[in-house]
């Protein structure tokens, strides 16, 4: 006897109660998201700020925290919600200001490595968001001190310590010494 295995929607991840923990939605099945660490928090706000800040001064867009979801696929629905995120000006005025997810891929996300991570999952999340049309997908690795930034499956950057990190093509102007985000 064959048994079908029910698959979650987005809607029906919105309107789950909050249970303290966040959640993504891989291909239709619902992923518990471990609360992430105090240093994951404090280089993820780090960046997330200084992009913020650039990008509301500049009026190019918004920058959104962790608990933002954005729905990369549908049926079945594909949710993500990158520890920080860009969407461009334009793309926010064609959707205005939403209570549900962000209905499409981030133009910049951004991850930060967890010591519970694993790398294939990272891989995967990478993967997922350059699929659904995600401009540059940026990797923070704490414990190797190094960014990584995505734009294709071939197209990988990686930079240490003494570089700087920018994505004109995406966000025009902003750039962060990869340094300052492990002070």
């Amino acid at each position: 006897m064959a048994t079908t295995e029910q698959l979650m929607t987005a809607d029906e991840l919105l309107e789950m109660p909050d249970d303290g923990m966040r959640y993504e939605l891989v291909r239709g099945e619902l992923k518990e998201i471990p609360p992430a660490g105090f240093r994951h928090g404090q280089i993820a706000m780090k960046v997330g700020r200084r992009l913020d800040h650039f990008v509301a001064d500049s009026g190019l867009g918004v920058v959104c925290a962790a608990e933002t979801g954005f729905v990369l696929a549908t049926d079945p629905d594909h949710v993500r919600a990158p520890d920080a995120a860009f969407v461009r000006q334009a793309r926010v005025d064609a959707v205005g200001n939403l209570d549900s997810f962000f209905p499409g891929p981030p133009d910049v996300a951004i991850e930060v490595i967890s010591p519970s991570d694993r790398y294939t999952e990272v891989d995967e999340k990478v993967a997922d968001y350059l699929a659904a049309g995600t401009q540059a997908v940026i990797v923070v690795n704490p414990r190797r001190r190094t960014v990584r930034v995505h734009r294709a499956p071939s197209d990988t950057v990686e930079l240490t310590e003494s570089d700087t990190l920018e994505i004109d093509d995406v966000v025009p102007g902003w750039r962060m010494a990869v340094g300052e985000m492990f002070e």
